[in-house]
C-alpha cells in the first residue's frame, strides 16, 4: 500500500540542488515606507539561505534582509525603505538563494517595483 503525505506533487520536499527561487513580488505599503515582500521557493529538504536587497535605481541599497535557514517555502516580509525622506521612484528587488556560499549564489531573482507619489 502506497501512503501519499503530500496532497499536490508539486509538494514534495526536493533535494538542495533542485530547490529554486519560483515566484518574488513586492507590494509597498499606504505609508511608502514599508514592503510587502512574497518570495516562494522550490518545497525543500535542507533549509536554504537567503539574501533580499532593494535598491532604487540608481544603485543605493534602501533595504536588505538576511535569513538564515528559512523554515518555509512560502515566505513574506515586510521591508523597510531607509535613509530617505521621499521614497517616490523605481527600485530593483533582487533575491538571492544560497546553502554554504553565495558565490555564486543556487539561484537569484530580481524585479522592478514602483513607489507611487503621496496622494494629495
Amino acid at each position: 500500500m502506497e501512503i501519499n503525505l503530500f496532497n499536490d506533487a508539486n509538494l514534495v520536499p526536493q533535494p538542495k540542488h533542485r530547490v529554486k527561487i519560483e515566484e518574488l513580488s513586492a507590494k509597498p505599503y499606504k505609508d511608502r515606507f514599508r514592503v510587502k515582500v512574497n518570495l516562494k521557493l522550490t518545497p525543500f529538504q535542507e533549509r536554504p539561505n537567503l539574501l533580499i536587497t532593494a535598491r532604487r535605481f540608481d544603485g543605493l541599497m534602501v533595504s536588505d534582509l538576511d535569513v538564515i535557514a528559512t523554515m518555509h517555502f512560502d515566505n513574506e516580509f515586510t521591508m523597510h525603505i531607509r535613509g530617505l525622506d521621499d521614497p517616490t521612484g523605481d527600485y530593483k528587488l533582487a533575491a538571492e538563494l544560497y546553502y554554504e556560499s553565495r558565490d555564486p549564489p543556487q539561484d537569484a531573482a530580481e524585479i522592478c517595483f514602483r513607489i507611487p507619489p503621496e496622494a494629495s
